[in-house]
């Protein structure tokens, strides 16, 4: 329960900072954050993540559903065994549910975080929960498996 309760967390995180900066900004213009690192520039982004699969909103959100009934459904039927499976589920979870929100009810998924120094998709707090969904889930691999020796 506490991995759906992390999400939920996320969840909420993410919508209210979509909400914010669209509720500040707007589309169309961007503010530095930290100059020459960091700017809000809210985008709409037909696509999944870095913008792949562009203009492919109804088989993105159909998956985003499907993956979050499958995550949840494994969160409940088969508790994680590891601190960091548990916290990549929920990391992974919430992320999932944050984009899948945004492409059910709008259309699109709301970006807004920009690196200015590199030429990086512009990204959202879903898409960083993914990532350390990912990071956890490696983590766990390497700290599970334990080393052969030769």
């Amino acid at each position: 329960m506490k991995i759906l309760t992390y999400s939920l967390f996320i969840i909420l995180l993410d919508q209210f900072s979509k909400f914010s900066v669209l509720s500040t900004l707007g589309f169309e213009r961007s503010k530095s954050i930290i100059p020459n690192l960091l700017n809000f520039t809210l985008v709409k982004n037909k696509g999944a993540a870095f913008s792949l699969f562009i203009n492919s909103t109804n088989s993105l959100t159909v998956i985003s559903i499907i993956a979050s009934l499958l995550l949840i459904t494994i969160i409940l039927k088969s508790p994680p065994k590891s601190y960091w499976n548990c916290i990549g589920l929920a990391y992974l979870l919430g992320g999932t549910v944050g984009n899948g929100i945004d492409r059910l009810f709008k259309g699109y998924v709301l970006d807004f975080l920009e690196l200015v120094p590199i030429n990086f998709p512009i990204f959202n707090v879903a898409d960083i929960s993914i990532n350390i969904a990912i990071i956890c889930f490696i983590i766990d691999m390497i700290k599970d498996n334990p080393k052969t020796n030769y």
